[in-house]
């Protein structure tokens, strides 16, 4: 809870806060790599600093946070979510007095404050700090090296990597859950990206890469079968849970990769379970685990699969041709939804669900989750 004094003050500069926190986030990154440029180099992603939406993430999880502070609960999805982040990337509770430094510097700068406000403003950082360091202390650690056993090519631009620790067990992991990759780049950087497991063993992990950015281009063209590379622990808070209820899975493009996970679990257990499998994609050339969706539909008790085609090959419905339409798919009451995509699909997706009377919903997000506080 914010101090009386802090949430009085909190509450009177939340709009100013608000209306300016994407010019204090991106003056908070400039101000942070400018000082410590290895963090850029080796930690953030350097394509979301180029577009913007890491800054437009951290500016929606401060003002969430505020604003739930002033209502009197907290964001704890978004928390998770965070928390679960942080982890597989590596970063350590001593770097958030880094961030308070400089995300307070760029607040007082940006909106020249008086020393009340940005203490206030720092009891709101520290508040939402302390919660998440409280959150990382119980999740998985650890970097871990693994070989490429196998690799498939699923699309003309989506590789399927299946891995095998160099030493020791293979790491637990949930259905719906991501690894951080280490990638060493022609530069002499080290970026790290999230992908989600679309499958695992006994012994092995899978993941599999769309072919999008400096990154994804060298697990591409320069990871073979045979090469090593650096994986976090299984991490993510998505995931599929216990029950007999209804389960929706409904994905975009490569957010597939998740629900193919989660819907091959199903199957695996033989669970009777209703499921309602949704994808959306360019065509069926583009569509990533086509064939696995229709065999772990056809092998489940109460399944069923709709696929919608933006510019379907050859004869295709009518009512699956565009963009992937929840009104037009028998949407079971009382159902969990897990959905995977792009942002606009997340938010169409979820707008459809509330209104279809669907509150149980969970998303994954590739790359930083801009709504959250939406």
């Amino acid at each position: 809870m914010l101090s009386p004094k802090s949430t009085e003050l909190v509450e009177a500069t939340l709009p100013a806060v608000g209306a300016s926190i994407g010019e204090i986030s991106a003056l908070f990154y400039q101000r942070m790599f400018t000082e410590h440029p290895v963090l850029l180099r080796n930690l953030f992603n350097r394509g979301n600093q180029a577009n913007g939406t890491q800054a437009q993430a951290l500016a929606g999880s401060v003002a969430a946070f505020a604003s739930g502070l002033l209502a009197g609960k907290t964001p704890d999805g978004m928390l998770r979510r965070i928390a679960h982040k942080h982890v597989s990337v590596g970063v350590t509770s001593g770097q958030y007095a880094l961030v308070h430094k400089h995300l307070l510097g760029a607040i007082a700068e940006v909106l020249d404050v008086d020393d009340e406000v940005a203490a206030a403003w720092s009891e709101v950082y520290w508040l939402m700090a302390d919660t998440l360091i409280g959150l990382e202390r119980f999740l998985p650690r650890g970097m871990q090296e693994h070989r490429v056993i196998a690799r498939f090519q699923e699309t003309e631009d989506v590789v399927t990597f299946v891995v095998r620790p160099t030493s020791g067990p293979v790491a637990p992991s949930k259905p719906g859950q991501y690894v951080s990759v280490h990638v060493p780049l022609p530069d002499g950087a080290r970026q790290i990206r999230q992908y989600s497991l679309s499958g695992r063993t006994d012994d092995a992990l899978q993941f599999s890469v769309k072919r999008d950015g400096e990154v994804s281009n060298q697990l591409h063209d320069f990871t073979p079968v045979g090469s090593t590379i650096r994986l976090s622990q299984p991490a993510g808070d998505v995931t599929l849970q216990p029950g007999d209820g209804p389960v929706l899975l409904a994905s975009a493009g490569i957010g597939c990769t998740p629900m193919i996970s989660m819907l091959a679990e199903l199957a695996a257990t033989d669970s009777s379970r209703q499921v309602v499998a949704v994808h959306g994609d360019r065509d069926q050339l583009t569509h990533p685990f086509r064939a696995e969706l229709a065999q772990l539909v056809a092998k489940l008790e109460d399944a069923q699969a709709h696929v919608f085609y933006e510019e379907p090959m050859g004869e295709w419905p009518a009512d699956r041709t565009g963009f992937v339409d929840l009104t037009a798919v028998p949407v079971p009451a009382g159902a969990t939804a897990y959905l995977c995509g792009p942002l606009p699909f997340l938010r169409a997706m979820r707008s459809q669900l509330l209104a279809a009377g669907v509150t149980d919903i969970h998303y994954e997000v590739f790359g930083p989750d801009t709504i959250s506080a939406d």
